[in-house]
């Protein structure tokens, strides 16, 4: 059966693997979902990510990250642009989480990226996600 929104899939196995403390969640693997772990293992989010080829279709495991005392590092996270409603983002609107704190992850003309990248890069795009 095909999916209708993988993003919205992939972001919520990992709340819910994040809420329960489960040390890692894995997920049919595609190139936009890999993208997406690669800019929350950069901004500090989750500490691994690891695709094994299998078949019929690729595996995503994304090893999630606990501070000291199983202190959550992802406190949040939303899917802004969804499949019936897309939300578009030109270069000088380019969206700030939390004043700055949080990540939006966006997928621009030159690839996915964080909101401070496409900030210093001067791009535009889709606003995929919120990580706070």
């Amino acid at each position: 059966m095909s999916m209708t929104d993988p993003i919205a899939d992939m972001l919520t196995r990992v709340r819910n693997a994040n809420a329960a403390f489960h040390k890692s969640v894995a997920m049919p693997s595609s190139k936009k979902l890999v993208e997406i772990a690669r800019i929350m293992k950069e901004e500090g989010y989750i500490e691994e990510f690891v695709v094994t080829p299998d078949e019929p279709q690729a595996t995503l495991e994304i090893t999630l990250k606990y501070g000291p005392k199983k202190q959550r590092t992802i406190t949040g996270i939303r899917r802004i642009s969804k499949p019936g409603l897309r939300v578009y983002a030109k270069k000088d609107e380019v969206p700030r989480v939390l004043g700055g704190l949080g990540c939006a992850v966006m997928s621009t003309s030159t690839g996915v990226m964080a909101d401070r990248e496409a900030r210093k890069t001067g791009v535009g795009g889709e606003v995929i996600a919120f990580i706070w």
